[in-house]
């Protein structure tokens, strides 16, 4: 369990908790103001949560990614997110699989290089998550998708200012011609941050 109370940086004794020094970045999102932020290609992770034929979940991790969020703090309702991924920079733990992932059987990066997501909604629930419903496209093909996102710190950096999310969210591989290997539903998880300069 992971306590992100503020300022925090200690283990309770017996109790299971580390508690996270949370720095400049802070559980309310009105610190971060309106605006267009970029995301940060230092600060991201893109995961996708793969069955190994009913053994485990295999994990591939994808490296080259790049979005931007339009923030209205004042209206969360009314912000906008747009994310591209490059899907020739998957990566597995197994040896060239990753290759064979791009290729045409699978991903087919040549022919579709770029899977992206852009938002058609956003719903906050509570203080700290939400909902970002939007469109997703993988291989020419676009479904509706919806991730769930929990605002991990916002708050000023480095002259800027930082949001810090993550979000998790399914697809169906067979809605994008992923090929028989591939039938059960494929957990997206990303985390990341977006920076405002200003």
């Amino acid at each position: 369990m992971i306590d992100t109370t503020p300022n925090s940086a200690r283990r309770s004794a017996g109790s299971g908790i580390i508690r996270v020094n949370r720095g400049g970045g802070q559980t309310v999102y009105t610190t971060a103001p309106a605006g267009d932020y970029n995301l940060d290609k230092n600060h991201v992770g893109v995961i996708a949560r793969v069955s190994h034929l009913g053994f485990s979940i295999s994990i591939f991790r994808f490296g080259d990614v790049d979005g931007k969020l339009t923030w209205d703090p004042a209206a969360p309702e009314k912000s906008a997110l747009s994310v591209t991924v490059k899907t020739a920079s998957i990566e597995t733990n197994v040896p060239k699989f990753a290759e064979e992932l791009a290729g045409p059987k699978y991903l087919n990066a040549p022919a579709f290089p770029d899977a992206t997501f852009v938002s058609t909604r956003f719903v906050k629930t509570d203080a700290t998550h939400g909902k970002v419903t939007g469109n997703f496209t993988l291989k020419g093909k676009t479904r509706p998708v919806t991730f769930d996102v929990t605002l991990i710190g916002a708050g000023a950096f480095f002259g800027g200012h930082n949001i810090g999310i993550h979000a998790e969210g399914m697809i169906d591989p067979q809605d994008y011609d992923m090929g028989p290997f591939f039938k059960e539903p494929i957990q997206l998880v990303i985390d990341t941050e977006f920076s405002h300069k200003g």
